[in-house]
């Protein structure tokens, strides 16, 4: 009895050491290689729309342009030169998805407006022209889908409602 326990804890004891000592360091040396070519391309995902208020935010009167041309762009953080882009247009519903190829882990990406074929709503709402996108897969995100905060431009004249509506936002209290 004591000689098979005694096997048994030695055999206990040579595979933890063998996963201690063999497994681990090709667990961690795999986890930080990090493909920077090839493998599926992220996709880009936001929409366009258009204040038809003028609010400088989505509305119940806002609506969504089609045909919008949007980027994405992605600059060095060190440097802050360009390194790449991907163009897109919106469909019908305003929204745009954009294939970006690569890692970009070290790199500052954002999706931007590039222009609205609306004429009537060209103008873009300052601070709603970009919107930062993490095109990593080295942030425990398991998609390829980023999502980017919605973009806009705003119409030249509000609409006639918009006062009525803009008069709901007033009297919230916050």
């Amino acid at each position: 009895p004591g000689r098979a326990s005694s096997s048994a804890s030695f055999a206990v004891a040579a595979v933890v050491a063998v996963a201690c000592c063999c497994l681990m360091p090709v667990t961690v040396s795999g986890s930080r290689n990090i493909k920077k070519s090839g493998g599926s391309p992220f996709i880009v995902q936001g929409r366009v729309f258009c204040d038809t208020c003028r609010a400088g935010f989505e509305t119940p009167a806002t609506t969504y342009i089609a045909g919008a041309k949007v980027r994405v762009e992605c600059k060095a953080r060190a440097t802050g030169a360009e390194t790449c882009s991907f163009d897109g247009v919106t469909d019908e519903t305003g929204t745009y998805n954009i294939w970006v190829a690569d890692e970009h882990e070290h790199e500052n990406c954002e999706s931007v407006l590039v222009e609205s074929p609306d004429h009537e709503c060209s103008k873009i709402i300052d601070d709603r022209e970009r919107a930062p996108v993490f095109l990593t897969r080295n942030n425990g995100i398991a998609s390829d889908v980023r999502f980017a905060n919605a973009m806009g431009f705003k119409k030249d004249v509000p609409l006639a409602f918009c006062a009525s509506l803009m008069k709901q936002y007033d009297e919230v209290e916050v």
